[in-house]
């Protein structure tokens, strides 16, 4: 799954460590979505797009398996 959360990020001028204390979850979790190691649930990916202020769609993207 492709992801633009380190371009969100940096578009709301936030570190992994903010947005991580947002949404409840560790640093490390940030780090791990960002370098597409870890794909998050559904609650966590519409807790991202509501901060923001986007549509899941909008910051994850499913890779084509053609």
């Amino acid at each position: 799954m492709k992801n633009n959360v380190k371009v969100q990020r940096a578009i709301a001028n936030i570190t992994q460590a903010e947005l991580a204390e947002k949404i409840g979850v560790s640093r490390q979790t940030i780090n791990a979505i960002e370098a597409g190691k870890y794909v998050p649930s559904t609650v966590l990916a519409l807790k991202m797009a509501k901060l923001f202020d986007k549509s899941v769609n909008d910051i994850f993207e499913l890779e084509s398996t053609d």
